[in-house]
């Protein structure tokens, strides 16, 4: 189902600047999923779980496993809704009423149908799983870009899908043209 999500923030990435007065996003990556007056909704993705892989996830909601799966590791998407899983992927998977774009080349649903979709013996080409997410309330999150809270920039599928955890903050960063040792950082936020 294509979402017209016309705003110019959906598909971004926002960066946390060095400083943000919230450890839990300390140098963190979010893809930004949905924006509007109400809300903003976005996946966090250089924060993983510990205790949970792909594999235990799938066994204990009984997903049928038609293929051995990559026991890649499940993004900690945010703090609100950990129990609810979402799905970052490929245009090549669609759930009818329920996946909505992002932008080109990105999706996002949150059905078992994706689940089963993973792990069947034709998944989508690129897809990160995400047990939570990231929200702001209205206008919090136009507050925080004027504090300077976060950078923004283009999305970049290689961020997303192939850049080790580790390095993906330091790459987004770089995207921009800057050092991350140059950066200071702003005020409060909290997401």
């Amino acid at each position: 189902m294509e979402v017209d999500q016309s705003d110019g923030l959906v598909g971004k990435l926002l960066i946390a600047m060095p400083g943000i007065d919230d450890d839990r996003f300390d140098r963190t990556v979010i893809l930004l999923c949905a924006h509007s007056d109400e809300h903003a909704m976005g996946i966090v993705l250089n924060r993983t779980l510990l205790d949970l892989t792909l594999t235990d996830l799938f066994d204990q909601l009984e997903v049928p496993m038609e293929a051995s799966l990559p026991n890649d590791p499940i993004l900690h998407g945010g703090p609100v809704g950990t129990d609810r899983g979402f799905v970052i992927h490929s245009p090549d998977f669609e759930s009818v009423g329920a996946t909505i774009s992002i932008c080109n080349g990105l999706r996002l649903t949150a059905t078992k149908e994706v689940l089963n979709a993973m792990a069947s013996s034709e998944p989508p080409e690129k897809c990160r799983l995400a047990l939570g997410y990231s929200g702001w309330g209205p206008q919090q999150l136009e507050a925080e870009l004027r504090q300077n809270v976060w950078l923004v920039v283009d999305s970049d599928e290689e961020i997303i899908f192939d850049t080790d955890f580790d390095q993906k903050w330091e790459r987004a960063i770089n995207k921009l043209g800057i050092s991350p040792a140059n950066l200071q950082g702003g005020t409060t936020g909290h997401a």
